[in-house]
Order: C-alpha cells, then structure tokens, then sequence
C-alpha cells in the first residue's frame, strides 16, 4: 500500500503545483525555462504513475474488502464510464458546441471515472486510489474556478456540431474497446 500512497503523492503532488503555488510554478518556469520544466514535470508524473499503477497491482491482491457492491452498482459503472470516456475524449477533440459549455471535461472525466469505480469496488486498495483522484478533481476544479474569477477565464471558442458528434463517436469507441479488450489487457481485470 505504501508504494500506491508513495505514487499518488508524487502523481498528484505534481498536478498541483498549479493549484499550491502557482507563483512558485511560474518563478521556476522563468527560471528553468519551459522545456526544462516540462521535462521535470514529465518525469515526476511518469514516475508517480508507474508507482500507482505497481501500487496498486500489489496492494489489490492483499487489500482488506471493506463493502461488496452490489451486482447493479457495477453496471452502474458500466453507464457512467461512457460518459467519462465522452468528456475525456472531449477534452482531446476540437471545440463543437459543448465543450466551451463543460469548460474543464478532463475533469469532468476524472470525477466520473473515480465516483464510478468506488460504485464498483468495496476493497481498500480501491477506496485509496480512487478517493484520491476524486477528492483531486474536485479540489482542482474549486481552484481553477478561484483562478478564474481573479485573472479571468479562458474563452473556449464554440466550433461546429460535428465536433461534438465526432466527439461522442470517439469516446464510445474507445469505452467500447475498453469494455471489450483494453481494460483487462491494461489493468488486469475485465470490467465485465
């Protein structure tokens, strides 16, 4: 468990920089230069990940199960977890109609994908990584609206609504590949 806690504070801590110390962030971009910290900022992220993911493949296998969910409870997950794919592939896409309107789908994403997995897992390996990411979210999400109101928002142009069709396809696309393949190959676990 203490090398997904140990992956979760380096992956975690590293996103929010921007949200701690934002003129710090900015001192050290200045000074380094932005490539440098870009690489500095990838390489700590990168290194958080792969603790998160070794983490918690090793402390799955011996986590405490605190609740069984419910059968209906994981198709629940099933539903919400093509939603999240949508937002993260909005967040990829081009502007359609929609995504000036959500403002931060990446977010959006984040906070679905981990609401829905604590719907579908009861064991405490689970409850860390995914409270985790949720309690992120919404603490990014509360500071980025802070940043707004101080320096303004950013004005996402509205595009055509093909973009949010071709948004929507390829969000289900990937959500079906996942379903079908993906999530047992990457993770470990088919999700059905």
């Amino acid at each position: 468990m203490l090398v997904l806690i140990l992956g979760l504070v380096i992956f975690l801590g590293i996103h929010s920089v921007q949200i701690v110390a934002p003129q710090w962030r900015r001192a050290k971009m200045a000074e380094w230069g932005e490539g440098k910290w870009k690489g500095l900022y990838s390489l700590a992220a990168a290194v958080g990940l792969v603790l998160i993911v070794w983490g918690f493949g090793m402390a799955r296998q011996t986590a405490p199960i605190l609740y069984e969910p419910p059968v209906w409870m994981k198709h629940i997950t099933l539903l919400l977890m093509a939603f999240s794919f949508i937002f993260l592939a909005m967040f990829e896409m081009p502007a359609g109609k929609l995504k000036p309107k959500i403002r931060h789908p990446m977010l959006v994403a984040i906070k679905i994908w981990a609401f829905a997995h604590l719907l579908a897992n009861g064991d405490l390996a689970s409850l860390v990584l995914f409270l985790s990411f949720l309690a992120w979210a919404v603490w990014d999400r509360i500071s980025v609206k802070r940043r707004e109101r101080a320096e303004g928002a950013v004005v996402i142009a509205s595009g055509p609504v093909i973009n949010d069709v071709l948004t929507v396809v390829v969000g289900l696309v990937v959500y079906a590949l996942f379903v079908w393949k993906l999530h047992e190959w990457l993770i470990g676990i088919p999700p059905v």
